[in-house]
């Protein structure tokens, strides 16, 4: 029985999310064997999994931990990473217009695959059907996988070789390259891609990601879009709006 929407575009927003759910979760294996191995046990970590829920940040605190770090360094590190999820809850709210509790379980899901996914669809309908199969399949298998990670340990060996550590990298490049057919879209990611790669050497993670969110908000403010013009000088089709509608 075929359980998909009806609708084109909401089943071309659920076949994303839930592709990016299993790149993602899958990546879950190796926060998990990394948080053992750096000394955090199974329930501090299953604990952030679950409760901070931001890939990044994780990494980012296990990483301080790893290295000696002290519990502020880790903290402040991750929660600097995290405050990427702000600037997008500022882009997917007037999308879900969500109230109550479903505002609450949003905001807890609203991290850099939701919100690329709900962003990526060209109808406001589909952008929500996307944002919470993206949103909720990450969760669940984000946490199922990082459970498995710990429980192997070092028995998984080093996640690179898995080639996990570039799924999720994948899955992101796949979403965003079809909305860089404008002009201003490849200015903004030629210069965010030069942003982060020269501070990237020098500077805390997180850091280099709100950069290149930086020079978007720059770049939308010295140059905005011209309604109807597009890369070719062609009228502008769904697919390439702004994606705060």
């Amino acid at each position: 029985m075929n359980v998909l929407p009806s609708d084109p575009a909401a089943r071309a927003a659920v076949r994303q999310g839930v592709s990016v759910s299993v790149a993602t979760g899958l990546y879950g294996i190796s926060f998990g064997a990394l948080s053992v191995a750096a000394g955090v046990g199974l329930g501090p970590t299953m604990a952030l999994s679950l409760l901070m829920f931001s890939g990044g940040s994780q990494f980012a605190l296990i990483g301080v931990i790893g290295a000696a770090g002290t519990p502020v360094a880790a903290i402040a590190t991750a929660a600097l990473l995290g405050l990427r999820n702000t600037l997008y809850g500022a882009v997917v709210s007037p999308l879900l217009q969500v109230r109550g509790w479903r505002r609450l379980a949003a905001a807890h899901v609203t991290i850099d695959e939701s919100t690329a996914v709900a962003v990526a669809q060209p109808e406001p309908a589909a952008s929500r059907i996307g944002f919470w199969v993206t949103g909720v399949g990450v969760f669940v298998l984000w946490n199922v996988f990082v459970l498995l990670g710990a429980l192997a340990g070092d028995a998984l060996g080093d996640p690179r070789a898995w080639g996990l550590d570039a799924a999720a990298a994948a899955a992101f490049l796949a979403l965003v390259w079809p909305r860089l057919a404008p002009r201003r879209a490849q200015l903004v990611g030629g210069l965010a891609v030069v942003a982060t790669a020269a501070l990237i050497p020098f500077v805390p993670p997180g850091i280099p990601v709100l950069a290149a969110a930086a020079v978007a908000i720059l770049v939308g403010l010295v140059a905005p879009s011209v309604p109807g013009a597009t890369a070719a000088g062609q009228p502008e089709n769904q697919t390439d709006r702004e994606p705060a509608r």
